[in-house]
């Protein structure tokens, strides 16, 4: 899914404009016990109660695609006869209405995951009209078609600390009694896809709130297909193999070039408002390295240990990668952290037999706070 598709279902999260007529959920401990299930019209509940419920269910649209919000890919086997698959199909197409379906569905969750503490398991379903555009972007007459969709939502519930708190009308102070509060999703999913504004039954999207942290457990039950590494793993074996790889080449102007390569992309990407998710392969990557003064020969070996770590093939967003707003250098005993847009002011140097990290320097040098004068 793309961004702009994304935010086309994160909009109907409004009580104005959703067609969510209620919400089912199973209250979990941390003992994998169900404590309780429930229904609840959203009828109901006041306009605030059904906006703040809307609200923490849309944050399983939030995040980074690449990063937080990961595409989901089915094999044909599996839509054909994965009982997996099957079950999510039971859950959309009886909006929830299929009990033992619902019954087998938090079974498989609870199964799955190891939480500290209480969490909810939260489920709902919409039909959305999905309006048609023309191309001066105006609704062009009734929807289309109808984009038929679940979307689950696990989120931990915390108790709260007793609070010292001022009650005016009684003129004294009182604690006010733990209680227990619904946090923000930890994790969940959207099925079908919103491909092309229109249903994907071949793929899901999944929410990971801790981009380090993907829950294997629960992409294997829940979906049965292997899943995919984490946005910070992914960080970390980049990193790992342009070390191996380039060894003697990796020089602070190769990572430099490399960190602005990779930003010039992304920038590049954002200002022409592209839709499709940017990605680079290990090829390209390759390329770049050796625009940075990295041999053939290992920028050839950079592209082999990242077909090998990442699979042959495989495309990696580039905010994966790097952190685009900020180029840091560290030894043992020193940090320096640097605008990304001026690493231009930072260059190695060995004087007289000692390696030494420069920064030019002009006005506005200070330390703890304090204006100096380099003399």
């Amino acid at each position: 899914m793309t961004e702009k598709e994304i935010s086309e279902i994160r909009r109907r999260f409004r009580a104005d404009r959703t067609n969510i007529t209620r919400i089912r959920g199973c209250y979990v401990n941390e003992k994998r016990e169900i404590i309780s299930q429930f229904s609840q019209p959203i009828a109901q509940l006041s306009q605030e109660e059904t906006e703040e419920l809307l609200a923490i269910l849309k944050k399983t649209l939030s995040g980074t695609p690449g990063r937080n919000l990961i595409d989901i890919e089915f094999e044909t086997r599996q839509v054909m006869e994965g009982e997996e698959h099957r079950l999510l199909m039971t859950l959309r197409s009886s909006g929830l209405d299929d009990e033992e379906a619902v019954g087998e569905f938090y079974r498989r969750v609870i199964s799955s995951l190891s939480m500290d503490g209480n969490y909810l398991i939260l489920l709902c379903s919409e039909k959305y009209d999905v309006p048609s555009y023309a191309k001066d972007g105006e609704k062009d007459g009734e929807s289309s078609e109808v984009f038929n969709y679940i979307l689950c939502s696990v989120c931990p519930v915390r108790q709260t600390k007793p609070l010292l708190s001022y009650y005016v009308y009684e003129n004294r102070f009182r604690n006010l009694t733990p209680d227990w509060i619904v946090a923000p999703p930890q994790l969940g999913f959207l099925f079908p896809a919103f491909d092309d504004r229109s249903a994907n039954i071949y793929n899901a999207l999944y929410y990971t709130r801790d981009c380090a942290e993907i829950h294997e457990e629960f992409t294997d039950t829940v979906f049965r297909v292997p899943a995919p590494m984490p946005a910070a793993e992914q960080k970390e074996t980049f990193q790992s193999i342009l070390a191996e790889a380039v060894c003697e080449d990796c020089s602070y102007d190769v990572v430099q070039s490399v960190h602005e390569q990779l930003s010039g992309l992304i920038e590049e990407h954002k200002a022409n408002k592209v839709e499709e998710p940017l990605v680079v392969s290990g090829k390209a990557m390759a390329r770049m390295l050796e625009s940075g003064g990295v041999s053939e020969e290992h920028a050839a070996e950079f592209e082999e240990k990242f077909d090998d770590r990442f699979g042959e093939g495989t495309e990696i967003s580039p905010r994966n990668l790097i952190d685009t707003r900020q180029f840091r250098l560290s030894t043992p005993d020193v940090t320096i952290k640097v605008n990304p847009d001026r690493s231009d002011l930072v260059e190695t140097r060995i004087i007289d037999g000692v390696k030494y990290i420069l920064i030019r320097a002009e006005d506005g040098v200070e330390v703890n706070g304090i204006n100096i004068r380099i003399r």
